[in-house]
């Protein structure tokens, strides 16, 4: 049960204490007016049973001022229940889901692409949802519905503790039911978890890849694997339902079975002179009061306990840890690798690689698709670390770096451009936040993306889709390339920079590049080998290694894998389509 409340409140069950305190509360004043209520009817049965000659009017009426006394007591408690629990369950969902976007942010990259993104958006948004749903209608109402019964419980012994113990007789067997099913609950709410990522990952699958399905003409009753997610997801549903329904109907049927017992204990006592009538009529006007919130606390239960996977998922996804390091970033900015290897998962990428990539000079890395370029920038980042060996960044081993003022003195310009569902400007901002108007149209200018953006319809205020939908695949890498140049970081780090642009923009784009390596330290990936000929250095990577570097001449002259790859992008550079 405590790491069900941990996971429930994701790690944070201090952030529940008001509001189960006043669901509690708010439950106890609820039963005060049948205090009153049996106060009312002993008063009218000793009238009537000739117990007292005259009807106690004074006290009748006494009793119905507790009653509406009693009732603005329930509504005060029951306002303040609802705000603690509704604000109090809302704002740390938000605060939740902040943190754990705030915590991704922070993980290795390799863990992140581990990761399917339906899952991780699973996870932030629809997993939170359920622990809002259970801060707000499950735990409240769940713990006050198993403590109140017990108050009650104590409180009635001292009256008759043979009623009192009729009343929660076929509460140790509702116990038994519900520990007996709790593992096939876990089983079957895992399973039920899965089929819903399932769904949301191939849901988001078959709307990325609507272009692919709608050019090929496949027809939604054609996307078998979506069709078959949803069809497990409701198979899962009413599996669970239909197994785990029929147990807790017999628990409850059990738990409320004190009333019939306090029903034919109290008529038994009663007959035999062990007991008053009104005393009677207070138990069952008690016993019928508070199986009301147990009844609802033994229903809401499979919820829960399916809420705490939720939020299980959170908690384990927040102890996932973040990459280490808390020195500054040096003044320097050399880039060595010192015998680095790195693999995914079982595959290594990158074999005992030492090379070094000086500041204020162009290194290229070229070779065959699969040789490890990108892994070597992205170590280069500190997107990952490396398995074997160091990656130093200014002569310091960048896992002894804060990781946020490592990327601080780097800019990196993606193959895969991803742009943001906002303004041009702010795009281009997103490399500098502080940077004004004119700085961001003389980053834009020397990225050549200025012009194009002036016929915009708005401008640098015109919205960018999602991921940057609305622009062509050179205009997106033109605006990457324009935040980078903003950021003005010491090191610039391009996977295939140029690759979406045209043959004019592309040159003019290299004369940029070749501005920006004054001063910095800037690693470049190319497969197109004629824009790397005036690189300081050139690594030529193959399976992993390092086969050869140097300048373009040295490699042409070296006859080796660099000139074979130059004289084949010669040879095709001239191939036309014909009929």
């Amino acid at each position: 049960m405590r790491n069900m409340l941990y996971n429930i409140t994701a790690g944070h069950p201090e952030k529940m204490a008001k509001p189960i305190i006043w669901a509690v509360l708010a439950n106890l004043a609820n039963m005060l007016p049948f205090g009153c209520l049996a106060w009312a009817v002993s008063l009218v049965y000793a009238y009537y049973a000739g117990e007292q000659a005259v009807l106690d009017t004074t006290g009748l009426w006494l009793a119905a001022a507790g009653m509406v006394v009693f009732l603005g007591v329930v509504y005060f408690c029951e306002q303040k229940a609802y705000r603690a629990i509704y604000r109090g369950a809302y704002e740390a969902s938000a605060a939740g889901r902040t943190n754990l976007a705030e915590h991704l942010r922070k993980l290795p990259l390799g863990f992140l692409m581990r990761k399917d993104a339906g899952e991780l958006g699973h996870t932030i948004m629809n997993d939170f949802t359920q622990i809002e749903n259970a801060s707000t209608s499950v735990l409240p109402q769940l713990v006050s519905g198993i403590l109140i019964p017990f108050f009650a419980f104590f409180g009635l012994l001292f009256w008759d503790w043979r009623m009192a113990l009729a009343m929660l007789a076929g509460f140790p067997v509702t116990i038994l039911i519900l520990w007996g099913v709790s593992r096939l609950e876990r089983k079957l709410g895992t399973s039920h978890s899965q089929a819903k990522v399932t769904l949301a990952n191939c849901l988001q699958e078959y709307l990325y890849g609507m272009k692919v399905i709608k050019a090929y003409n496949l027809r939604t009753d054609n996307f078998t694997r979506l069709e078959r997610s949803f069809y497990r997801f409701m198979k899962e549903s009413i599996r669970i339902e239909g197994v785990l329904g029929p147990f807790f109907l017999v628990a409850m049927a059990f738990m409320q079975s004190g009333v019939s017992l306090v029903t034919i204990v109290g008529v038994y006592r009663v007959l035999g002179g062990e007991m008053t009538v009104p005393l009677f009529a207070m138990f069952l006007l008690v016993g019928a009061r508070i199986f009301d919130p147990l009844s609802v606390a033994i229903m809401r239960l499979p919820s829960f306990k399916y809420d705490a996977m939720a939020g299980e998922r959170i908690v384990n996804l927040l102890a996932q840890p973040i990459m280490q390091g808390e020195q500054d970033a040096p003044h320097g900015h050399d880039i060595w690798f010192e015998e680095v290897s790195f693999g995914y998962d079982d595959t290594l990428v990158l074999d005992k690689v030492s090379v070094e990539m000086r500041e204020g000079t162009l290194t290229a890395i070229v070779g065959p698709s699969g040789s490890g370029k990108s892994t070597m920038l992205r170590l280069a980042a500190r997107f990952y670390d490396p398995l074997g060996g160091r990656v130093l960044f200014g002569g310091k081993d960048e896992r002894e770096l804060d990781p946020e003022k490592l990327l601080k003195k780097i800019s990196m310009v993606f193959q895969d451009v991803y742009l943001f569902q906002d303004t041009i400007r702010n795009n281009i901002r997103y490399g500098r936040e502080d940077a004004t108007q004119e700085e961001i149209e003389a980053a834009a200018k020397e990225a050549c993306c200025h012009d194009f953006i002036m016929k915009l319809p708005d401008g640098y205020d015109t919205m960018v889709g999602e991921g940057g939908s609305t622009l062509s695949g050179g205009e997106k890498q033109r605006i990457s390339i324009a935040r980078a140049i903003l950021k003005n970081a010491p090191v610039l780090l391009l996977d295939e920079a140029t690759s979406s642009l045209d043959p004019e923009n592309e040159a003019v784009m290299q004369q940029a590049i070749g501005r920006l390596v004054k001063g910095r330290t800037v690693i470049m990936i190319a497969h197109r080998l004629k824009t790397v000929v005036n690189a300081d250095n050139i690594i030529v990577l193959e399976e992993g290694k390092v086969v050869e570097q140097g300048r373009h001449q040295e490699l042409l002259e070296k006859g080796g894998l660099y000139a074979r790859l130059w004289e084949l992008q010669q040879r095709t550079s001239g191939w036309r389509i014909t009929a």
